[in-house]
């Protein structure tokens, strides 16, 4: 059903842009070095780490460490290769860009040429499909805000909220935390706020590693599914989220990026309903009711439910992410409440409630047999199981 979405979605787009006077262009280099650098570049150091988690080290990190330890000459040439990057792009992008090396490196010395480019097909194409979606997603965004005010229902929503806390607000509970704790605790939220994104992207990866490229489609579908949803959903009921109410929000919260993009949102929103041209569509994303920052995590744990310890720490992850979004005053309460219905719903549309299980691909160097890693193929039939039933 997703796929049929897109393409309604895409052949309407066009001519809903020029009827409404809006920007046929995109902003192609902030979109491509936005998505296929710095998030594939995170993505794939997120979806490492959670595989030294949920995978045992007998298949991850040991054939590693004797590879490295039989042949010093590696050692060295990772840490130059680290100590040129840290020079270049300071710590932490150094430390990505190097654990990712070495990881794709060892994957290639794993695998055979044939695998190895099933493997690159089995993420790219998943991948590619995602980046469409979210072009869309983006240009409807602008188009929904030249037909309906951006905050028609944020009264209500707020309202809705102080029933739910008891009189209390998000934006209360923001100012709170403002006056309490000291700045770098702000930054250290938003960076788990933004952080979301690199975990649904080592989603993507993983699923698409571990089961095929149908099923990494398929992980795709549900995401942009929710997406298509929160879209209607934005048209019925649009609202910018609890800063948009708040009249003292920019002169007691902190300036940092939340600070910038929320300000960015509002003059955006304005020129949209105003019907004044933006030069180009760019990562234009106005929706707070539902969530999107709940429901991409939960739909992502469902595809990774196979392993516990691995969606084990992402759910602590997102709970420390409800908080952050709370007190970033970045949504209302109900927002967060309607993103999890409309996540199993997702999930439910896009078929993969039933969906059959891909078949793993071989890796040369080959697990324990009790071991279960992402690339390893089953050695028996009770091996080959689906999850469900093991």
């Amino acid at each position: 059903m997703d796929y049929w979405a897109s393409a309604v979605l895409a052949l309407a787009l066009v001519p809903l842009l020029k009827w409404l006077h809006l920007p046929v262009s995109f902003d192609w280099p902030k979109l491509l070095i936005g998505y296929w650098l710095i998030l594939s570049m995170q993505s794939i150091f997120v979806a490492i780490i959670l595989t030294l988690i949920g995978f045992p080290p007998e298949s991850t990190i040991t054939p590693l460490f004797h590879r490295f330890r039989a042949d010093k000459r590696r050692i060295a040439l990772a840490l130059a290769y680290f100590v040129v990057l840290y020079a270049l792009l300071g710590i932490g992008k150094a430390v990505v860009l190097t654990v990712d090396t070495i990881a794709l490196l060892e994957l290639r010395e794993r695998l055979k040429p044939k695998p190895l480019r099933a493997i690159a097909s089995a993420v790219l194409w998943p991948g590619l499909y995602l980046f469409a979606g979210f072009l869309l997603v983006f240009a409807y965004n602008d188009i929904i805000l030249s037909l309906r005010f951006f905050g028609a229902y944020d009264a209500t929503f707020n309202a809705i909220d102080r029933w739910v806390l008891h009189g209390s607000s998000v934006s209360g509970l923001s100012h709170w935390a403002a006056q309490k704790l000291p700045v770098p605790a702000f930054r250290s939220l938003e960076f788990i706020y933004f952080a979301m994104f690199f975990q649904v992207g080592a989603g993507l990866v993983i699923t698409s590693i571990y089961y095929g490229k149908q099923h990494g489609l398929r992980f795709v579908g549900s995401i942009l599914t929710a997406y298509y949803l929160a879209l209607l959903l934005f048209y019925l009921w649009p609202s910018q989220g609890p800063y948009y109410l708040c009249p003292s929000h920019f002169s007691q919260f902190p300036r940092g990026i939340t600070y910038a993009s929320q300000k960015m949102l509002l003059t955006n929103s304005l020129a949209l309903w105003n019907h004044r041209r933006l030069p180009r569509i760019s990562t234009d994303y106005y929706i707070a009711f539902p969530c999107m920052h709940i429901v991409q995590p939960l739909i992502a744990m469902w595809f990774l439910r196979r392993w516990k310890r691995m969606v084990l720490v992402m759910a602590i992850y997102d709970v420390i992410l409800v908080g952050a979004i709370v007190l970033l005053e970045w949504h209302y309460i109900v927002d967060i409440l309607a993103g999890v219905p409309l996540a199993a719903l997702a999930v439910l549309i896009s078929g993969s409630v039933t969906a059959k299980l891909g078949q793993p691909l071989k890796l040369a160097v080959q697990p324990p047999e009790d071991a279960r890693f992402p690339v390893t193929g089953p050695t028996s039939k009770a091996s080959a199981q689906s999850p469900a039933d093991s």
